[in-house]
């Protein structure tokens, strides 16, 4: 762990700049799901029991550098003051800004307006960075959903500032270091979803580094037709048959397993509760042109539940088949009940991350279970395709 935590600072007196992730959903003018509000209190909390004052840096939407109102923090304010049980302050302007004003000075907890209505944010320029330093003493990151990006406010202000992570920062990254870096082997992985084309890089990153790797939703339909199966209609991708085979091929020489699924739920339309069959499957297979495979079968549930029983780690990235719509949701909701079990029961690490994935858990009531689920995106994903992320590289680029 090259990285400070909040642990290895001294807050009292100080002003803290707390980049935090908010970017929640909002319906005329009122956010509907607080996950991430509600994930950022117990930094905001330690940093003020320890004498420190929070100011945020957060972004909401994607305003392109300009002020746009409809993107503006002051909609997600009452959210955050009925979470942090405290008064929230918004600051409506960064321009030219250096000092706080008497009113912000004097609130218990500051937001600075949507940090990306300034063109400097997303530029990472220093001289925008400079200015934000000017506010506080130190920069704490507790935003890792954001931590791919270098931006003046996980990037620059790191390397100008003393600097350490958030307690959700701190979390995820323990948990992906646990699961990644420093796994308890045998370490397996779920990757599902719809298109090989979009986790290339991480298939490639991920057969170096596990033991089982299990390939589900229209990737393992990719696959199984790079074997030679015949899937009709099924989702695929022809243009990466040559790309699943040397992602097979790699696997196969570094010692990782590759598990697709041995049997499939087949149906003609994409529907709720669509009559279907159960049809096995493999390099023989040959689908009717007008059937198409979305979910793995009753065989494949029972040899992944047996394979995650030989399991001490398992990283989670994707559904094993059309989730939203029953019963093509059996086989994720079995596989997510079976690793919830086992780790409830002490004998797997499970790590998920994703936005579908999320959404799959928390249908199959697995979610709780889990040892940590993400809710970063795209900082997951490259975390597991084995980049470095800028707002994490500026953070472990501190002095001891």
């Amino acid at each position: 762990m090259g990285w400070k935590t909040l642990d290895d600072m001294d807050l009292a007196g100080k002003r803290v700049l707390l980049r935090v992730d908010i970017n929640v959903p909002v319906e005329n003018g009122r956010v509907t799901d607080t996950t991430r509000i509600e994930r950022i209190v117990p930094t905001v909390n330690d940093i003020l029991a320890r004498g420190g004052k929070p100011i945020l840096l957060a972004h909401f939407g994607r305003p392109k550098g300009k002020v746009n109102l409809d993107m503006s923090l002051d909609q997600v304010v009452p959210a955050l003051r009925k979470a942090l049980g405290r008064d929230v302050v918004l600051v409506q302007t960064l321009e030219n800004a250096t000092t706080l004003t008497e009113e912000a000075t004097a609130a218990e907890v500051l937001l600075l307006e949507n940090i990306r209505f300034h063109p400097g944010e997303e530029a990472n320029d220093e001289a925008f960075a400079r200015r934000l330093a000017a506010l506080g003493d130190i920069y704490c990151n507790d935003a890792f959903s954001a931590a791919h990006r270098a931006h003046a406010s996980t990037e620059a202000l790191a390397r100008m500032m003393p600097a350490c992570a958030g307690r959700l920062m701190q979390a995820e990254l323990s948990a992906l270091e646990a699961a990644l870096a420093r796994p308890e082997r045998p370490v397996g992985a779920v990757v599902g979803g719809a298109k090989v084309s979009t986790k290339i890089e991480l298939l490639e990153n991920l057969v170096n580094r596990l033991d089982l790797l299990v390939i589900g939703g229209g990737m393992a339909n990719t696959f199984l037709a790079a074997l030679g199966a015949d899937l009709g209609k099924s989702l695929m991708e022809p243009d990466y048959f040559e790309t699943a085979k040397d992602i097979m091929a790699q696997a196969d020489r570094a010692g990782c397993r590759v598990l697709l699924p041995v049997d499939g739920l087949v149906a003609r339309e994409f529907a709720e509760n669509a009559d279907h069959v159960v049809v096995q499957l493999g390099p023989d297979t040959k689908l009717a042109a007008d059937q198409m495979v979305l979910d793995a079968g009753p065989d494949s549930i029972a040899v992944l539940e047996s394979a995650f029983k030989g399991l001490k780690t398992l990283i989670w990235n994707g559904p094993m088949g059309a989730f939203e719509i029953a019963p093509f949701d059996t086989a994720t909701v079995a596989a997510a009940r079976c690793a919830a079990d086992l780790t409830r029961n002490g004998s797997l690490i499970s790590v998920a991350g994703g936005g579908d994935t999320v959404a799959a858990l928390n249908k199959a009531g697995a979610a709780d279970d889990f040892t940590y689920i993400s809710t970063a995106g795209g900082a997951f994903l490259e975390w597991m395709e084995g980049k470095i992320l800028p707002g994490v590289a500026a953070l472990e680029g501190q002095p001891a």
